[in-house]
């Protein structure tokens, strides 16, 4: 099912993060009548898109990813015109890489191919350029000096806002899908007792999707849990904030970290735990175990920080697909139902692009890319 161009349809939005939110406000500016329905709120600490930071970055290995990523930066741009504020903040990102790497033999090309400017650094041309890092145990450091990051939580509240100032409308209620008949859903059952149909939905839902559709999703996302940490630099040392510090990934040992960003701290983030996680009631307490491991890369990685207090800790989660990439396709069995999920750690910098893809889907101006589809599965 597809929608008319030259009626206003109802288009139901379930989820109000990075996906959701940005597919409910490019709706309602095409003239969809968009209610907009998330269970804790946007941005909540729940949520996959929650906490105070994500990093934007166009390096990856896929050039559908390039250009999404390239899209999303000038759709925050232009948004941080509309409504007068800064939110990216385009510090770069610097990759730390070892031995044979897909992503660095195609980069280059994808970025010359983008319009984008990319550096690569030996160790000691990187430890020159960025001398609060140690270098060792890699071959090489790439940059993007497009890259920066994003406020998480905030931006979800921001689009979750427009979406109701330019004529959506918003509620705080928990959903569930109703019957599928005649190959379409025909209602939503809320967590209020009410019910809502709509000519179309669109379920953003993260690490909640397996569970709404057990049969179509199911284990194909999966929740893992992740604990992220900001540690105090020295009183007065402005070399770790944002303004003289950028974005980091190191594939070696397997953290990433966002610097000083508005005074909350030197962020880092694991990515090699993958326990599995209940995002609705799940302990959220951090583990003094990772805590520690976090310390002892700290201290390798980032010699002045050593010893550095830990000033904020959370525990939240990646909704994860087993090859890594987003799902953005139609409902198999209901062709009035979109599907947006599969973050696996690096959706929300790809979000405001996954609005106006989830848009033109229901519009008909695309088809369903592969990478994304959910037929993918079945071929594996």
């Amino acid at each position: 099912m597809t929608l008319s161009q030259s009626t206003r349809p109802s288009v139901a939005v379930i989820g109000a993060g990075a996906f959701g939110g940005w597919t409910a406000l490019t709706l309602v500016r095409r003239g969809a009548r968009v209610t907009l329905v998330d269970a804790f709120g946007p941005g909540n600490s729940r949520a996959s898109s929650g906490g105070e930071t994500r990093i934007i970055r166009a390096l990856y290995p896929e050039r559908i990813y390039v250009r999404m990523s390239v899209r999303a930066l000038e759709i925050w741009k232009d948004h941080e015109t509309r409504w007068g504020m800064k939110l990216l903040r385009q510090n770069g990102f610097l990759r730390l890489v070892s031995g044979s790497d897909p992503l660095n033999e195609r980069a280059a090309a994808l970025f010359a191919e983008a319009g984008l400017p990319l550096e690569q650094f030996t160790p000691a041309e990187a430890a020159r350029r960025f001398p609060r890092i140690h270098f060792g145990g890699i071959d090489r450091a790439i940059f993007d000096p497009s890259a920066g990051y994003l406020p998480a939580r905030r931006g979800c509240a921001l689009v979750a806002d427009a979406v109701q100032k330019e004529g959506g409308e918003y509620r705080e209620l928990g959903a569930q899908p109703g019957e599928i008949r005649g190959r379409e859903l025909r209602s939503l059952a809320l967590s209020d007792g009410s019910s809502l149909t709509a000519d179309h939905y669109v379920f953003a839902c993260g690490p909640w999707m397996g569970t709404l559709f057990p049969d179509v999703i199911g284990s194909r996302i999966q929740a893992l849990r992740r604990e992220v940490w900001f540690f105090g630099a020295p009183a007065g040392d402005r070399g770790f904030q944002d303004y003289h510090f950028p974005c980091w990934g190191d594939s070696v040992e397997h953290y990433y970290g966002v610097p000083g960003n508005e005074w909350r701290g030197f962020k880092i983030g694991e990515e090699r735990y993958t326990v599995p996680f209940d995002p609705t009631s799940g302990d959220r307490t951090p583990s003094p175990e990772a805590l520690k491991a976090a310390r002892e890369y700290l201290k390798f990685r980032f010699p002045a920080l050593a010893g550095a207090p830990l000033v904020e800790s959370r525990v939240c989660q990646y909704e994860s697909t087993p090859d890594k990439h987003l799902i953005v396709d139609r409902h198999p069995k209901a062709a009035n139902v979109l599907l947006l999920g599969g973050g696996s750690g690096h959706g929300y910098k790809l979000g405001a692009a996954v609005g106006e893809m989830a848009a033109d889907l229901i519009y008909a101006r695309r088809s369903v890319e592969p990478l994304l589809a959910l037929a993918r599965f079945e071929k594996a």
